[in-house]
């Protein structure tokens, strides 16, 4: 696939607000980039925001990188997905979805996590699809039970696609399966053909990876990487990805320290051979090296992931696309 499909996430920076991420989806259109992608979790809303990217920048594709599951119903995804899809019609619209973490799903927004993560995306992504079919749609399952829902949203030849946020290989070979693409996240280059060999288990999905990368001082900032990287190896799914990676002395250090309570142990124990892997911070050259080393691994769509650790973060950011640009 052609190295000028790239995108861009405004996922690290939704507390800067929607006035600064349209700007970054300007930016981003500016300098050829394909798609713009935004997360959700308790900052801004997903599709309030990409219906005002869609409008802002209208050249590029629109995406969800991802949505806990837990939150909306299968048909109501499809309509959110199909309005954008009929807003933008000549443009790739992605879902991309995921089954998030019990502090996000359950305590922040009050939703049952669950205990089958993987029937519950069978089933969701099985029924999202039928719901975009634009049939009446009535569905018995375990999760979820739907009588004769039908879309009333028209959409044409072009339809959304589904992206599923994986890691572990169950999930991975799931989207492989049942999803037009997986979406990669928090990993190093280094873990990209195996995770892509899970996919491929189950068929010929689109890989997406965010790419976590900044052009800004390493040492100044290898603390925060640290802090980040620590909030997410605390979360049983993670942990397994990032053993499986190559950092288990890490991980089991940072969450028996964790478990007596010490959180600045369990920071500390974040690496720098993990710092680096994942949250790879640099000069213009590093950064153009780092996005670059994601496709030869194996990524079709690498989707820069801007780190916002700087004393000027719109300058960071700015120079971040420009050195990762297509």
């Amino acid at each position: 696939m052609s190295t000028a499909n790239r995108g861009v996430t405004s996922a690290p920076v939704q507390t800067l607000g929607v006035p600064f991420q349209l700007d970054l989806a300007r930016d981003a259109a500016t300098l050829g980039y394909s798609s713009f992608w935004v997360a959700e979790a308790n900052a801004t809303e997903a599709f309030a925001v990409l219906g005002a990217v869609g409008a802002a920048a209208p050249s590029l594709g629109l995406g969800t990188g991802v949505l806990a599951l837990q939150l909306r119903t299968p048909p109501l995804a499809a309509m959110a997905v199909a309005t954008l899809q009929s807003l933008a019609p000549d443009r790739d619209i992605f879902l991309g979805i995921g089954i998030s973490s019990p502090v996000v799903a359950g305590q922040w927004h009050g939703a049952e996590y669950g205990t089958r993560p993987l029937a519950q995306m069978r089933e969701y992504v099985t029924l999202v699809r039928e719901c975009l079919s634009g049939e009446s749609v009535s569905f018995a399952g375990d999760f979820y039970d739907v009588k004769r829902f039908r879309l009333g949203v028209r959409l044409g030849e072009r339809r959304p696609k589904i992206v599923i946020g994986a890691l572990n290989p169950a999930m991975l070979e799931l989207a492989g399966e049942l999803a037009d693409g997986a979406l990669l996240n928090y990993l190093p280059a280094s873990h990209v053909p195996w995770s892509v060999e899970q996919v491929r288990r189950g068929g010929d999905a689109t890989i997406y990876a965010y790419v976590h990368t900044g052009v800004t001082d390493r040492d100044r900032y290898a603390d925060a990487a640290r802090r980040d990287l620590f909030s997410y190896a605390v979360v049983d799914a993670y942990a397994s990805m990032f053993r499986r990676a190559g950092y288990g002395d890490s991980i089991d250090e940072l969450r028996e320290r964790h478990a007596a309570r010490d959180r600045d142990g369990a920071v500390a124990a974040v690496s720098d051979a993990m710092v680096d892997g994942i949250q790879i911070m640099g000069d213009v050259d590093h950064v153009r090296a780092s996005v670059q080393a994601y496709t030869d691994a194996g990524v079709d769509v690498p989707i820069v992931f801007p780190l916002p650790w700087a004393e000027d973060r719109v300058a960071s950011i700015r120079a971040t696309l420009e050195a990762a640009r297509p």
